[in-house]
Formats: C-alpha cells, structure tokens, sequence
C-alpha cells in the first residue's frame, strides 16, 4: 500500500474533493484526520470511512487560531504526521464593483491564510517524519473568471506560497511541497452553485465543447487520484510543482473565434 500507517490531515474532507481523497488515502492504508464544519456531516463521513482509520475535528479556518488546533488535533489522535493536505476552500462570486471588505476577507483567511498557519504549524512534525505538503488550488489562479475575482485572487496566492516553499522547506528540511490546480469539478457544491445560477437540473448533461471536450467535466475522485501520487513516495522528491488538472491548457490556449 502506498500510504501504509501513514497519519494525514485532509482540511475540507467531509465532502467532495476533500472527502474522495481522504477515501483514497486510507483505501492505500493512512490514517486520515478528517475535518469540516458540520459536527454531523463530519461523524457520518468518519463512520463511513471507518472510524478505526479516522479522527474527527470540526474547526472553521477562518479562525487565525485554527491551524494550530487542528494540527494538535492530528498529534494528538495519531502521535505524528506525515502529510498536510490543504483542501479546504471557499468560492466567493463577484467582479471588481461587488467586492466587500468581509467576503474578500474571508475568502483570502480561508484560502490563503490558513494554509500558510498549518503548514507552519504541521512543519516540525512533518520534518521529523520526512513527509509532505500538498495544496489544492484552482486554474484560476492564472488569472480567474471575471466573476471570480476575490477567489482567484486567494489561489494566486496558494499557488505562490507553494513554489515558495517547495524549495525553501526541501532544502531546509527535507519536506516536499507540491499543488494540484483543478479545473471545472462536479462536485455537490458546484452543482448546488450553478443551479441557484439559474441552470437546469441537469447542467452537467449539456455542456459546451469549449469547456468540455470530453462531454463531462472532471470528477472528485479524478483528482483524488493525482493528489495520491503527489503525498506517496512515487514522485521522489518532486517539489514546487504545481500541475493543472483540466481539459485543455490553461496557458496559451486560443480557441476558436468562430
């Protein structure tokens, strides 16, 4: 098994990217640190899971003193830790004229901030277990849809704190630091969106050829199982690599006009 007793915290794991990784990850024999917001959904997932194979913390990242609970957490359920997934995310619509102070500040708390304070919190255990960090980011990242200016703002910034760190914490401490950019995923939370959006039931049937080439757009577990290869030992010491998961390139690409 890939990830035999190996001890992970997957933020954001009582639902669809989050969840599906954590499932893999212990299918490949970890123990999983599953965290989320809801107390109920979060005790359905472990069980589900196994509760054998997982611990439960409820926290809300927006926290500034989140990170250092919910790393004590992973300690203190399994001793050690040997990798910190940072799936945990929020999507805030707006253009530039809808931004507010408090959404924009959440969104960037969430996914920027919190990553940084876990990975400075799981850091020293992580070094002294010889593990790895892996975030989830978004192709939006390069530059976002119009409409999603304040959440492609906060993975801009994951994305830089992640080549930042996957040579600074290698070099300094032996401990990888990798992302996966996802494009357009149909997880539970996508497909609530784009129905208060205004779509039909079934979106995800009608789709254009533009936006989905292969007639679908990628599932949870398609990127559960590339962060699998990124947290085992497959890559070697592969670190600072940020690679995109979608249909098409998101550099360069000119489709076209017509």
């Amino acid at each position: 098994m890939k990830l035999q007793d190996k001890a992970i915290i997957v933020t954001g794991s009582t639902m669809g990217i989050g969840k599906a990784i954590a499932k893999r990850a212990i299918a490949e024999g970890a123990r999983v640190l599953v965290h989320g917001l809801e107390q109920t959904e979060g005790e359905s997932v472990c069980k589900e899971l196994g509760q054998d194979r997982t611990a439960l913390h409820i926290d809300d990242l927006a926290d500034p003193l989140a990170a250092q609970r919910t790393v004590g957490a992973a300690i203190a359920a399994f001793g050690k830790l040997d990798v910190l997934v940072n799936n945990a995310g929020m999507v805030v619509t707006g253009r530039l004229e809808d931004c507010e102070v408090a959404a924009f500040d959440r969104v960037m708390a969430v996914n920027a901030r919190a990553p940084l304070f876990l990975t400075q919190a799981a850091y020293p255990y992580l070094k002294e277990s010889g593990g790895n960090i892996l975030n989830i980011g978004s192709v939006n990242a390069h530059c976002g849809e119009e409409n999603l200016l304040p959440y492609s703002m906060s993975k801009g910034a994951l994305m830089t704190m992640t080549r930042n760190l996957g040579d600074t914490l290698m070099r300094e401490g032996g401990v990888r630091v990798n992302q996966v950019n996802p494009g357009w995923v149909l997880t539970e939370s996508e497909q609530s969106r784009k129905r208060e959006q205004g779509m039909a039931e079934d979106w995800p049937a009608h789709l254009p050829k533009n936006f989905a080439p292969a007639g679908r757009i990628l599932f949870p577990d398609e990127i559960a199982a590339a962060v699998l290869l990124f947290i085992s030992s497959e890559v070697g010491p592969t670190t600072g690599t940020v690679f995109e998961m979608e249909q098409y390139p998101m550099i360069g690409r000119n489709p076209p006009k017509v």
